[in-house]
């Protein structure tokens, strides 16, 4: 007989992009991102933060003032986009802690990924919210905010056996 209480497909990706998140350095907000194949299959993540070779100690992580992060920190989405090297994104899903905005869109859009699962949308009132959510929806992307079926997934590494 199977082990019941076993998590879904949807809460387990999208705990893997919570997971991606904790890996920002960023103070203010943490996104993480989990791309997936129609076949179920982890194909990348990322995470918002500076690009390679770019030091978190020497780039600034202000929201305001004349130097701020946005010049220079990658969104989660796109990382998780780039960090798959050139491999195919035809038809797969992305899993992602805060809806996508709209430069991360049109990445989403041009590599091929078709659906996009999203933990929040506190920006949806937002004119690039707005047209990240029309860009998708012309280009045949849906997107649905994702419901988990469990209040949470605890990772317990104490609790493994040595």
């Amino acid at each position: 007989m199977k082990r019941e209480g076993y998590i879904s497909w949807d809460d387990y990706f999208m705990g893997v992009a919570m997971l991606a998140a904790k890996r920002s350095k960023d103070p203010n907000t943490q996104v993480g991102a989990c791309i997936v194949s129609p076949d179920q299959i982890i194909l990348s993540t990322g995470y918002n933060g500076f690009p390679i070779g770019c030091s978190d100690d020497e780039y600034p992580w202000e929201r305001e003032g004349e130097q701020t992060k946005y010049p220079f920190v990658v969104h989660a989405e796109l990382n998780a986009i780039l960090n798959t090297r050139g491999k195919s994104l035809e038809g797969a899903k992305i899993y992602v802690a805060l809806f996508p905005c709209n430069e991360c869109a049109k990445a989403i859009i041009q590599c091929g990924i078709k659906e996009v699962v999203y933990l929040s949308d506190k920006y949806a009132d937002t004119k690039e919210t707005i047209a990240s959510k029309r860009m998708m929806s012309s280009a045949g992307v849906s997107f649905r905010q994702f419901t988990p079926s469990v209040g949470q997934i605890v990772i317990d590494f104490a609790g493994v056996e040595k």
